[in-house]
């Protein structure tokens, strides 16, 4: 979390505006799901991937290290769809490679895309974007303190193992366990002591419910808009074409 917001907030295309970023992301993500995966969800992927390590000049190791997760149960839904078990044992499953293949195109244009959005806008331009676009404020304010606390939480955890492994904690596998049974126990009521302190102090401020935050204006830039508009448009010729 903290190498993405950093990223997010260090990236070239930080001061694009979000409407841009809005319109490329979620225009190739409607596409990758609305058409066959093939050659759309090809093209999506490489547009998308192309756009945040070469436009926004994302570092590939980053990029790598948010998309291992998601890659990591991806292969385990393709492994399931491509084999079947019956009473004659493990085999290909009909058409599962197919299906497998078609799955993890999709799949992998998905997730370039929110990774772009993810890599490339901070949360504080997201939140401000939802307000922007009517979301109900009641909602954007628990997205910002969900956001603040799984920093809070992080830092927690962190501070908690180190204790542990200064105090032998991890010495070996069994008190490795045991001290991550501590500690996964202990972070709850940690956590329910920070929010009820928040609770206090924002009430102590005077506070009606409306948490601002700073963000900066950006003027939308018309050709770049039509840029994007024209990939989308054109990726979506190839999906008529091919389908």
């Amino acid at each position: 979390m903290t190498a993405i917001d950093r990223i997010a907030h260090l990236n070239r295309w930080r001061h694009r505006p979000l409407t841009e970023k809005i319109v490329l992301a979620l225009g190739m993500l409607l596409l990758s799901v609305v058409f066959p995966p093939f050659p759309v969800a090809v093209i999506v992927l490489v547009v998308m991937t192309v756009a945040t390590l070469a436009g926004a000049e994302v570092p590939v190791r980053v990029w790598l290290a948010c998309a291992g997760g998601p890659l990591g149960f991806l292969l385990i839904g393709v492994v399931f769809l491509a084999v079947q078990i019956d009473s004659d044992g493990i085999a290909l499953a009909p058409e599962g490679m197919s299906v497998a293949g078609q799955m993890m195109t999709r799949t992998l244009a998905g997730l370039s895309c929110f990774l772009f959005l993810a890599l490339t806008t901070p949360t504080t331009d997201l939140l401000a974007g939802l307000r922007r676009f009517g979301v109900p404020p009641e909602i954007v304010e628990i997205a910002l303190l969900m956001y603040r606390f799984i920093f809070l939480l992080a830092d927690a955890a962190y501070s908690m193992d180190r204790a542990q492994a200064a105090r032998l904690g991890h010495s070996s596998k069994r008190r490795r366990l045991r001290s991550l049974g501590l500690l996964v126990a202990n972070l709850l009521p940690r956590a329910m002591d920070q929010g009820r302190r928040l609770e206090m102090g924002l009430a102590a401020r005077g506070w009606t419910g409306d948490m601002r935050v700073l963000s900066r204006a950006t003027p939308l830039s018309v050709p770049t808009l039509a840029l994007v508009v024209v990939i989308e448009v054109l990726t979506a010729a190839a999906g008529v074409h091919f389908s």
